[in-house]
């Protein structure tokens, strides 16, 4: 099977609208799929090696977040090889994505795969999430194989809206009960989603997070 095809068919199964599109969706994912397999075989971004199992593992992975993203302004921090930014950008082209990666090597594959993609809704900044200060403040700040859940948010919340619309959104893959204790009373867990990706047996979870950023310490 094709990874078009693979990927039309996961994205069948997903709950994530967007039927009208889904043929262009699957096109361009897998050019970005076929991109990054040829920079993976030199500069090691991922350790999925196989562009099948990318499919599964990374780009439907990222699409899951698609029904519970609100607004269209959205970082993606600790961005790697661009997941999940890429695929939902890719998914959403009326949506905003700023990825943050304080790599250089994988900041430069990020700023070539935007131009290869021709993603004119991607920005991408070479900088630690901490250290950076954007000059408009983000609807949704998501974390992927980042670091733990305290950690996110003390790097990540400043990048938050301070009207209450914000939010925090970290993906993982057993339910994190450890990490769900140690966050301060200032971030509110709002919901813990259970999600299923076509193809995957292994649990992943969605951690959505509202921060009170007037009450933080």
């Amino acid at each position: 099977m094709s990874i078009e095809k693979q990927l039309l068919e996961g994205l069948n199964k997903l709950e994530v609208g967007l039927s009208e599109e889904r043929e262009r969706i699957s096109t361009h994912l897998a050019q970005y799929i076929l991109f990054l397999d040829k920079w993976n075989r030199i500069h090691n971004l991922t350790a999925v090696r196989k562009p099948e199992e990318m499919v599964t593992k990374h780009v439907l992975d990222s699409l899951t977040l698609l029904p519970i993203i609100s607004g269209t302004h959205h970082a993606d921090v600790g961005a790697g090889a661009g997941l999940p930014g890429i695929p939902l950008a890719i998914a959403r082209p009326d949506w905003h994505l700023t990825l943050i990666e304080s790599n250089q090597k994988k900041a430069a594959f990020l700023k070539q795969a935007c131009i290869e993609l021709a993603l004119k809704n991607v920005e991408v900044v070479c900088e630690r999430a901490e250290r950076f200060f954007p000059s408009e403040k983000f609807d949704t700040v998501i974390s992927r194989a980042f670091a733990d859940l305290l950690t996110f948010v003390k790097s990540a919340a400043h990048l938050c809206t301070k009207n209450g619309k914000s939010r925090l959104i970290a993906m993982k893959g057993r339910f994190p009960d450890a990490e769900l204790m140690q966050l301060p009373e200032q971030f509110e867990v709002e919901k813990v989603l259970r999600v299923m990706v076509p193809g995957l047996r292994a649990a992943r979870h969605l951690i959505v997070i509202k921060p009170d950023l007037e009450n933080r310490d």
